[in-house]
C-alpha cells in the first residue's frame, strides 16, 4: 500500500502520532508498524509535507492485529480478514463469534501433570514395569513428581481394556488405530464443511448462521461417528463369526497337573 494515500488519517480534533509516537502508544515497534502497513494489515498514514501522521484508528487496528495474532492467525490471513472488514463484507463481532465456536474444545481431554503416586491412583494399580510400559507407548512422559499424561482419557481407556484382560500394549495399539482413522475423518469432514460454509451452504448464510451450523456439527458428528462405527463393528464381527475365524481363537491351556496325569511319561521324557 502506498504510504502517500492517507485513507485513515486523523480527523479534526483527534490525536495525531508520528510513527515513533504511535510505536510508543501501541507498544508496537516502528519496524513492525511499517511491515504491517506494507503487508496491508494497517492503513497508510496521512502525509503532510514530509511527515506521516497516524490517528486513533491506527491504534485500534494495531490492537486488533495483536488480538488476531494471539488467536493464532498468520499475517496473510489477518490481511485478508481486515480487507473484508474495511469493505464491509464481514462483521468483526460475528466473525469473532464464529472463531470462538471453531476453537471450542470438543474432547474435554486436556493434558495433566501428576506425581508418581497420583499416577498410580489414576490408573488404579501399581504393577512392576507399568510406568516404563506406559512411557514406551507414549501414554505418559517424564518421571517422579512431574509426569505428564498427554491424554488422560486415552490412558483411562487403555486401563479399562487392561482390566478386562487385554494387555496394555494391545489396548494402546488398538486404540491408536481408532485415532488414526478418526484423525483422517475429522480432516476430511472439516475440509468439506469449510468448503460448503464458504459458499454459504448454498443459500448465502450469514456469519451468525455459520456459527450455529458449526455449533450443531459438534454433537451431531460425534453421535454419527459413534453410530457409524458401531454399525461397522457389528458388520465386521458378524462376518468374522460367519467365516469361522472365531474357531482359531486360542483354547484354554491345560494345567500342568492335568497334563502329567493324562501323560505320565511326559515329565520323564522332558527330564531326559
Amino acid at each position: 500500500m502506498d504510504s502517500g494515500e492517507g485513507d485513515a488519517g486523523a480527523g479534526a480534533g483527534e490525536a495525531e502520532y508520528t510513527i515513533d509516537q504511535l510505536a510508543a502508544v501501541s507498544q508496537v515497534p516502528s519496524r513492525t508498524i511499517r511491515y504491517y502497513q506494507s503487508a496491508g494489515a494497517l492503513p497508510g498514514p496521512e502525509i503532510r509535507g514530509r511527515v506521516a501522521f497516524y490517528g486513533p484508528s491506527h491504534v485500534e487496528r494495531l490492537k486488533l492485529v495483536a488480538e488476531l495474532q494471539d488467536r493464532g492467525l498468520r499475517i496473510k490471513a489477518i490481511c485478508e480478514l481486515v480487507k473484508k472488514i474495511d469493505k464491509g463484507e464481514l462483521d468483526l463481532g460475528e466473525w469473532l463469534g464464529l472463531e470462538e465456536q471453531l476453537v471450542e474444545p470438543w474432547a474435554n481431554d486436556s493434558p495433566r501433570v501428576v506425581s508418581e503416586s497420583e499416577l498410580y491412583e489414576f490408573v488404579g494399580k501399581k504393577p512392576a514395569g507399568l510406568q516404563a510400559q506406559l512411557r514406551r507407548l507414549k501414554l505418559i512422559e517424564g518421571k517422579g513428581d512431574s509426569i505428564l499424561i498427554p491424554s488422560p482419557g486415552m490412558l483411562q481407556a487403555v486401563m479399562r481394556l487392561e482390566a478386562a484382560g487385554v494387555d496394555v500394549e494391545t489396548a494402546a495399539t488398538g486404540l491408536s488405530i481408532l485415532k488414526k482413522y478418526a484423525r483422517r475423518a475429522a480432516k476430511d469432514l472439516a475440509k468439506y464443511f469449510f468448503k460448503q460454509a464458504a459458499a454459504g451452504f448454498g443459500r448465502d448464510a450469514s456469519a451468525a448462521e455459520l456459527t450455529a451450523a458449526f455449533g450443531a456439527l459438534k454433537p451431531v458428528s460425534q453421535d454419527a461417528l459413534q453410530l457409524s462405527f458401531g454399525q461397522e463393528m457389528e458388520r465386521v464381527l458378524r462376518d468374522l463369526s460367519e467365516s469361522g475365524k472365531s474357531t482359531s481363537m486360542p483354547k484354554r491351556k491345560k494345567k500342568a497337573a492335568e497334563t502329567s496325569a493324562a501323560h505320565p511319561g511326559a515329565l520323564e521324557c522332558d527330564a531326559e
